[in-house]
């Protein structure tokens, strides 16, 4: 898994009725674009995030 600055990481929920969370990638702290990132949540929270396997990246790039 690769990342850059501005990008997002949507996790998909895992329970029923449960909506996807996205998070844009604020810093990427592992080598080469990969794992850890310090992501930002739709409510402003910032954490450190090692995306599972439920998780997709959508980049910044495709989004226009």
């Amino acid at each position: 898994m690769r990342a850059s600055v501005g990008d997002r990481l949507i996790v998909h929920g895992r329970i029923v009725g449960r909506q996807d969370r996205i998070a844009e990638i604020i810093e990427v702290l592992g080598i080469d674009g990969g794992p850890p990132y310090r992501v930002r949540l739709e409510d402003g929270h910032e954490t450190l995030m090692s995306p599972g396997p439920d998780t997709v990246i959508r980049h910044f790039a495709s989004e226009e």
